[in-house]
């Protein structure tokens, strides 16, 4: 399955970059399990970043950062399988999984709960 890794990014941040680079890095601790079950993890930053940049943006935040962030996990989401939510507020990731929930597609809550990740961990 091609699973989006949902969870917070900029929330709770301050828009600190350094903050924000920590949580990108915890929405990708799960990424190895994902693939080594067979799935193929995404992530919408992964998208989004180098949109932004390449688009000219300047500010996290920015009208440009509106204009991109939120629509690319809405595009991932039609061609996603599966949602993995991990925990913590954020905005955007309640959207995604409202968004996947109208759309028919599993969003789990847990690893272990994702098929062929029963016994995983994140590394």
């Amino acid at each position: 399955m091609l699973i989006l890794i949902a969870g917070p990014y900029r929330s709770g941040t301050g828009d600190d970059p350094a903050k924000m680079a920590e949580n990108l890095k915890r929405l990708e601790e799960p990424s190895h399990a994902l693939f080594r079950a067979g799935h193929v993890p995404m992530i919408g930053e992964w998208v989004a970043l180098p949109v932004w940049h390449a688009a000219g943006g300047a500010r996290i935040g920015d009208d440009l950062y509106e204009e991109i962030f939120h629509p690319v996990a809405g595009r991932l989401l039609a061609l996603c399988d599966a949602v993995l939510r991990l925990p913590g507020d954020s905005k955007g990731a309640d959207n995604d999984v409202r968004i996947a929930r109208e759309r028919g597609i599993p969003v789990y809550y847990s690893l272990q709960d994702v098929p062929g990740c029963s016994e995983a961990r994140v590394t």
